[in-house]
């Protein structure tokens, strides 16, 4: 058991002003597995009050003192990576070993990027007789998801502390004890008292209170679209910088000449990583109906590979959200081909689904147009490679993808069709030094690197006498 009964502001530990707390329920087991305060508007005008405070000093705290700081950061979460992995297991399910590699171990490279891109950065450059200067945007509120909690949290907050920015966390209600241990080991590291800011509630609650505050002057927030969509409402009343990192509906596309021995199995394992709990999950694979039965086999191998190795769904409310897709899928008349409503063990007791796959998926079909965020993936053909791009850009989203093709060169050309954020070309590995971030409802502005250092700037031109 993992109890928080204070929260961090202005550099200490207090007690907050909401009497309120949060159970945090293990979904593997359905047993608590911890406790953490929720707080109220007073207390999210605490941090920010903090936040800002502590803002004029840290803006114009020397770049190489801040890279000092993300480098100590980075050995402490290396040093304590099992704790953390297990908290994130504890917490939204991840299997220990998914937990420690990528949960963490891709936070942790996160981290060194950001240094590096940091300390490489030019801070004004001349052009013409103006000089363009960058400034820190100011107070940021960071809302992060429960899915990857750690990931996002290092997504946001870091480059913000590293661009000269403050801030104020607002964990998942759901997993926030990743957070919580994040937090002190940014004490450890030394930041001055403000910079960092914990105060973790309800999304109704201080996610709200955070997105219209009028000191605050950025969200960067990830989690659903229709979650976004208030946020961004929210932040609307004070014109305040919105950065939405949401959902998705990505395609795995399988050219003509492919190897499908290494582009099915590999899509399927990609769909239902972290128990498909991505938003850049690749959940639908659309492929050369001549290959469809050919596609149909290997994909019902993978997915019987891929069971049992899966954590649950966090609760048992997202459990129920991808039994009632599969229904829909089953509904539509798509057919099932792998998994199926229920779970593992053929019943409905815990919260892990079985690992699905529909084919004869047409386009209109809910299940090929909705984020169901569970280990479901629908395969879906096409008879020409027009067709085929207009099915990977037919939906609202535009976040991730993969391209699958005969040569690297064929796959890039059709990659460059795809109307979304991030493509991977013949299994392309993630590049935690890449921009990452979507098209259309997946989202505004763009993560990691030093693209995601540039999400917390304001440019400045100052015009000087020739």
């Amino acid at each position: 058991m993992v109890t928080y009964e204070t929260i961090f502001i202005d550099g200490e530990w207090v007690h907050p002003v909401g009497t309120d707390s949060v159970d945090v329920v293990d979904p593997a087991t359905d047993e608590i597995s911890g406790h953490v305060p929720s707080c109220n508007e007073q207390d999210v005008d605490a941090a920010v009050a903090a936040a800002k405070k502590a803002f004029p000093a840290w803006s114009r705290t020397p770049v190489s003192d801040r890279v000092e700081f993300l480098r100590r950061l980075a050995d402490l979460v290396r040093k304590d990576a099992d704790e953390l992995a297990r908290l994130v297991s504890v917490e939204m399910g991840a299997p220990l070993d998914f937990a420690l590699s990528e949960h963490v171990g891709t936070p942790i490279a996160m981290i060194e990027s950001f240094a590096d891109a940091l300390a490489s950065e030019e801070d004004e450059v001349r052009v013409g007789n103006s000089l363009i200067v960058r400034e820190p945007v100011g107070v940021v509120a960071a809302i992060t998801p429960w899915n990857y909690p750690l990931y996002q949290l290092v997504a946001k907050a870091v480059p913000a502390v590293a661009a000269g920015c403050t801030v104020v966390v607002k964990p998942s209600e759901l997993a926030p004890l990743s957070t919580f241990r994040f937090t002190e080991l940014v004490e450890q590291a030394g930041l001055p008292a403000g910079v960092y800011n914990l105060v973790p509630g309800r999304g109704a609650v201080v996610g709200d209170a955070m997105s219209r505050h009028e000191d605050v002057d950025m969200v960067s927030f990830t989690g659903s679209t229709r979650a976004g969509q208030s946020v961004a409402a929210a932040a609307s009343h004070t014109i305040k910088r919105v950065a939405l990192e949401l959902g998705g509906k990505s395609a795995s596309v399988v050219l003509d000449g492919a190897d499908l021995g290494q582009a099915v199995p590999y899509s399927v394992e990609y769909c239902m990583a972290n128990a498909g709990q991505s938003c850049s999950a690749w959940t639908r694979l659309i492929v050369p109906r001549t290959a469809l039965a050919e596609v149909e086999a290997l994909a019902v191998t993978a997915a019987a590979a891929v069971e049992g190795t899966l954590g649950p769904a966090v609760s048992r409310s997202q459990y129920e959200q991808v039994q009632e897709y599969i229904r829909v899928g089953l509904a539509e008349g798509a057919r099932l081909i792998a998994g199926g409503p229920g779970n593992p063990g053929g019943g409905d007791e815990g919260n892990f689904n079985r690992v699905t796959v529909f084919t004869d998926v047409t386009p209109d079909m809910r299940i090929a147009q909705e984020e169901i965020f569970g280990p479901v993936l629908v395969i879906q053909a096409y008879d020409d490679v027009d067709e085929a791009a207009d099915i990977a850009n037919g939906t609202p989203y535009g976040l991730h993808g993969g391209v699958w093709a005969g040569t690297d060169a064929e796959a890039l050309a059709f990659a460059r069709r795809l109307r979304t954020g991030q493509v991977d070309v013949n299994g392309g590995a993630f590049n935690v030094r890449a921009p990452f971030g979507g098209y259309k409802q997946s989202g505004i502005g763009r993560e990691l690197g030093g693209f995601g250092l540039e999400e917390f700037y304001e440019t400045k031109s100052i015009q000087l006498p020739e």
